[in-house]
């Protein structure tokens, strides 16, 4: 398994793009396929089936973010607007949270653990229904969202630095970390398991990853201040283009101060992701899933041919509100 593990690290290594979105393509794409492994008997079959199209696809929202009006607010929540104590106050009922601070506040705002515990219901609706290409995709976006709620930068208006004279950590943290670092990292966190409350899971998650940001930022801030501006960044092949990347002695003594933060969330989401695939089939009545397709049927991959047609169409520069930085 081990062996299995860093083959498929190798692998995304060499094969991904290199573009700082939310984990980036590679830490999304590997949560993804993690998560698999991780899957009981009754399911691993299906999904081991389709491994390929749930981790090209783990991106998917992040793509669609310039095209699909209402995406960009999926991926974040912004605690710190609302003020001191606001993971208690903040009503975990979407309806609830309309009705006190208004849709379009919320939306400003990001709406990533509501949007969770919808798409929990939409999965466990189908599995019961036994819509193969529906559970795929939906499982595939479902395990963005998720892992999106395990990154610290995800959880604060400073979701870049750019407040504090930062710019580029999120990148740094969620991207640069794992590509250097992950070969070395521990995924084997067990199988997945049931969650009695979905809802307050994620929710939980949320509450983890922004009582990290302080450690993110104030990190970063003390290495910057120790380090000469030709020592924190360096340049690199990618491809046929040289770019400018924060250095591996930088990279690696961040990793050492925060005393192996990014493992951790990387962990927790593989597990959050294989368990809430779990829960929802569970919910639906474990249905047979040796029974459905093994592949994507043409009609979904026709639909994902037009999104990525749209995609490719979409405006290079196209405004995105919301974490857009």
């Amino acid at each position: 398994m081990r062996k299995t593990i860093t083959l498929i690290l190798l692998l995304l290594v060499v094969l991904l793009p290199q573009r700082p979105q939310a984990w980036g393509f590679f830490g999304h794409r590997l949560i993804n396929r993690l998560s698999v492994f991780t899957l009981p008997p009754e399911m691993v079959g299906f999904y081991k089936s389709n491994i390929d199209y749930l981790t090209e696809n783990a991106t998917r929202p992040d793509s669609r973010r310039s095209v699909v009006p209402g995406e960009a607010p999926r991926h974040f929540l912004d605690v710190d607007v609302y003020g001191d104590s606001a993971l208690t106050r903040l009503p975990h009922n979407w309806a609830d949270a309309v009705a006190k601070y208004g849709e379009d506040s919320l939306l400003k705002h990001g709406i990533v653990p509501w949007q969770v515990v919808k798409m929990k219901y939409q999965l466990t609706d189908a599995f019961k229904q036994r819509d193969a290409d529906r559970i795929l995709s939906l499982s595939a976006d479902m395990g963005h969202y998720i892992a999106d709620a395990c990154v610290p930068l995800h959880t604060t208006h400073n979701y870049n630095g750019q407040l504090t004279g930062q710019r580029g950590i999120h990148g740094f943290w969620e991207s640069r970390l794992p590509e250097i670092l992950s070969a070395n990292y521990d995924f084997f966190v067990g199988q997945p398991v049931y969650l009695k409350n979905p809802t307050q899971t994620i929710w939980d998650a949320v509450a983890r990853s922004n009582a990290a940001v302080d450690s993110v930022l104030r990190f970063e801030k003390e290495l910057t201040a120790q380090f000469a501006e030709d020592r924190k960044f360096g340049f690199e092949e990618r491809g046929n283009q040289t770019v400018r990347v924060y250095s591996r002695d930088f990279t690696n003594e961040y990793h050492q101060r925060l005393n192996g933060q990014v493992e951790r969330q990387m962990r927790l989401a593989v597990k959050l992701v294989s368990s809430y695939w779990y829960t929802c089939w569970v919910d639906a009545g474990q249905p047979d899933l040796g029974k459905l397709p093994r592949t994507a049927s043409e009609t979904e991959k026709q639909r994902l041919a037009k999104e990525a047609a749209e995609l490719r169409a979409a405006p290079a520069e196209a405004a995105v509100p919301g974490h857009e930085d």
